[in-house]
């Protein structure tokens, strides 16, 4: 059995393959873009609570009255905040 025909074909899906972000190196890329958002400032903080009160979790509601934030980033947000204050409980 001649094997040649086989590993060009790795090879070439190889080559194929090496311009795109492997699995990890994607999340590397998420956690930096997250890591490099600012904090929410007080202003987002209040609107935030406030809208929630208001709206519940529709989040991209939320997120569509603060401009640069997404759905997802507040709703974690909100979720992280809202595990601190029960655990302090």
């Amino acid at each position: 059995m001649n094997i040649t025909p086989i590993l060009k074909n790795i090879e070439a899906q190889v080559q194929e393959l090496d311009g795109v972000p492997h699995h990890d190196q994607k999340l590397n890329e998420e956690e930096k873009s997250q890591s490099s958002k600012p904090e929410f400032s007080e202003q987002e903080v209040d609107l935030i609570s406030r809208m929630y009160k208001l709206v519940g979790e529709k989040w991209s509601l939320i997120a569509g009255r603060i401009p640069g934030r997404t759905a997802e980033e507040i709703e974690k947000y909100w979720k992280l905040k809202e595990h601190r204050n029960s655990s302090r409980s």
